[in-house]
């Protein structure tokens, strides 16, 4: 089973959400948010706000504990850009684009396996024929 949660028109550049995504997508739940908190950029926080919420997702709606929760991916998308313009010399004007991005966050079930109990493994010894 999967839980999502989305946060669009985050005002920061994709490319720079995306650099702090890319170090957490393969960790254990606990640690990425362990990892969140060390490391020193803005969009840890958008991260953190984001996962915490499809964590609440999957807690309040389905009854899902957290150590069964795994990342299984972190889509960062690009958003709409604003676009300004910055005066300057002879009455002209220098393009500011200020962008945007859209984060998701996918949590996933941990399918616990079941183990054999009992099962030896077989092993097939060659037959061999005397003289």
């Amino acid at each position: 089973m999967q839980f999502i949660a989305i946060q669009k028109n985050t005002r920061q550049s994709s490319r720079k959400v995306r650099l702090v995504a890319n170090q957490i997508k393969k960790l254990d739940l606990l640690k990425a948010i362990d990892q969140l908190a060390v490391i020193e950029r803005k969009s840890t926080l958008v991260l953190l706000k984001v996962i915490k919420q499809a964590i609440a997702n999957a807690v309040n709606n389905h009854g899902v504990a957290v150590a069964d929760l795994k990342i299984k991916e972190i889509i960062i998308n690009d958003g709409p850009i604003y676009k300004r313009f910055r005066a300057v010399s002879r009455g002209r004007g220098h393009a500011i684009t200020k962008r945007t991005s859209h984060v998701r966050v996918v949590l996933e079930k941990i399918e616990k396996e079941l183990s054999k109990i009992g099962s030896k493994p077989t092993s097939a010894k060659k037959a061999t024929v005397g003289k």
